[in-house]
């Protein structure tokens, strides 16, 4: 009950009322639904498992042989190539990416419209598809100089998307400012536009390197040993033992240190543009004759080596193939099950984000960023580390579950939770608090009312959460074969078969299928670039 005063009008004195706010007007974080409560705690603590296992195999192994495990040959080799592996790709993608954002977003570069779409269009080939393409061309081709070339041309593209969505959003003024007192075009760029894409080139650098530490197909297949490859090879030779258990230990430590690292040099200096009015495009910078040439170099050579090289031997392979290459018993079933597993996935996976992105928008808390921060740290352990966990956690305390469809799924979804939950985050944004309310006040329940009204008007962010995650299953590999029941195949793991018996012929198909499933999410990306930029 409150008291409120009425301002003085027409020479009526101040009057009290006694107005009484309706329950479904109360603010959301005072009544929370239980089961939003209870299901976002549920999903935080099963994002743990893959840390706790990491914790309690340690436990368990014993001091003595931990240091036995970690400190050996071995583990130093695979972290120098880890090591020389990161210190070399990561500059070579952010140099790439930096270059080609800035040709198409700022230059007068010819058909730049175009070269920008097939600047991402590499995410559309699956990085081990990359190292197929290349190895049946090259059969020598391995080493650290291999995994590097193949290295930027996968991962480049999460350089360019964030950079290029930044220069879209950038003011000109600074930059106009700081040449208008003398400054040289390659100063302003050095003084003005760099330090304005810290975050974009911090965010795209963790990603990179995080993929860089999680990627197995694209180094197994170059002969190129890495943390995830060893992890792998050591878990197939004694299955689970404590070695393998070590490095994946040895490998979450190195992810969890490239989040400290990232979010501890990103600083805290504003981005965001202060004054009257709204910013005013750039105008496109005149390249001239001496550099326009070799700018159309770069955007060709970059377009040759990222989807000719893997179109060119598709083509070929295809064509020896004939016919028979389609006519594979297992190729429509892997499809099928691709298809079975990327919707049961999404629709799981969005599911489970719900509860977590209503909250964060709708009542954030301490606690609710503590259990959002717990499900990104787990993404961002690499996929075999999640897969070994579960592979333990099933066999010695729910062995029924091995390998059935129910683990595979609740892989998936502690792997690509976040890219559901950024989705579903800025749909439930974009829904007016004040409908919601209104719908309360009608007589429905809040849950009535998030589901008949906030993720209605928040589909489309769900879509696209669902799409990203659909996309990112299709391509899974490592979890997949740890985790999959006997005889399931799915395109990469039907892939993966082929070329590991060298037969080229017959993954083509499986590779080709999988390019196909993975353009919608390449136009998803471009698109929602553009929308963020508000092009």
């Amino acid at each position: 009950m409150s008291t409120s005063h009425s301002p003085v009008s027409d020479g009526q004195l101040p009057t009290t009322s006694n107005t009484i706010l309706p329950a479904g007007l109360r603010l959301p974080g005072r009544q929370l639904p239980a089961w939003l409560q209870a299901s976002s705690l549920l999903v935080s603590v099963l994002a743990l498992l893959p840390l706790a296992f990491i914790i309690a195999v340690s436990l368990q192994t014993g001091w003595d042989n931990v240091v036995q495990l970690v400190f050996r040959p071995r583990v130093g080799e695979l972290l120098l190539n880890t090591s020389m592996l990161m210190l070399i790709t990561v500059p070579l993608c952010v140099a790439v990416g930096i270059a080609m954002a800035w040709l198409t977003e700022r230059s007068n570069l010819p058909g730049r419209r175009i070269w920008s779409v097939l600047a991402i269009t590499p995410l559309a080939v699956p990085a081990f598809v990359h190292s197929y393409a290349w190895i049946s061309l090259l059969p020598a081709f391995n080493g650290l100089s291999a995994a590097v070339l193949l290295s930027v041309i996968a991962y480049f593209p999460f350089i360019y998307l964030p950079a290029s969505a930044a220069l879209r959003r950038m003011d000109p003024a600074l930059e106009d400012s700081a040449a208008s007192l003398g400054l040289s075009p390659w100063a302003v760029f050095r003084r003005v536009t760099m330090p304005q894409l810290k975050l974009a080139i911090w965010g795209g650098t963790l990603l990179v390197s995080l993929h860089l530490l999680a990627e197995y197909g694209l180094y197994a297949m170059l002969r190129f040993d890495t943390f995830t490859t060893a992890i792998f090879d050591q878990f197939q030779s004694s299955f689970n033992g404590p070695a393998a258990n070590m490095l994946a230990g040895v490998l979450a430590l190195c992810c969890l240190a490239l989040l400290w690292l990232e979010a501890g040099t990103r600083g805290n200096a504003r981005y965001a543009r202060l004054g009257t009015g709204s910013a005013r495009n750039s105008a496109p910078v005149r390249l001239g004759w001496r550099w326009t040439l070799p700018a159309l170099l770069l955007c060709l050579l970059s377009a040759a080596l990222t989807l000719g090289v893997p179109l060119i031997t598709l083509g070929h392979w295809l064509w020896e193939g004939g016919l028979a290459a389609w006519n594979n018993d297992s190729l429509w079933p892997a499809l099928q099950q691709t298809m079975l597993f990327g919707a049961l996935g999404a629709v799981l996976t969005v599911l489970a984000a719900i509860p977590l992105a209503w909250l964060s928008i709708r009542a954030p808390s301490k606690l609710q960023r503590l259990q959002e921060g717990c499900n990104y740290i787990t993404s961002a352990l690499p996929g075999i580390v999640t897969a070994l966990a579960l592979v333990t956690i099933t066999i010695n305390f729910a062995r029924p579950l091995y390998q059935t469809v129910f683990t595979i799924l609740l892989a998936y979804l502690l792997m690509f939770l976040p890219r559901a939950l950024v989705s579903l985050r800025a749909g439930i944004a974009q829904a007016p608090t004040e409908l919601e309310n209104a719908a309360r006040s009608l007589g429905s329940t809040p849950s009535q009312a998030l589901w008949r009204v906030t993720l209605r008007l928040a589909a489309p962010g769900a879509a696209a959460g669902m799409a990203m995650v659909f996309l990112a299953i299709s391509n899974e590999l490592t979890a997949t074969l740890l985790l999959a029941p006997n005889g399931t195949r799915t395109l990469a793991t039907g892939f993966w078969a082929m070329t590991s018996e060298i037969d080229y012929i017959m993954a083509a198909p499986y590779a080709l299928l999988m390019v196909l499933l993975s353009l919608p999410l390449t136009w998803l990306l471009h698109y929602h670039s553009k929308r963020s930029a508000g092009r």
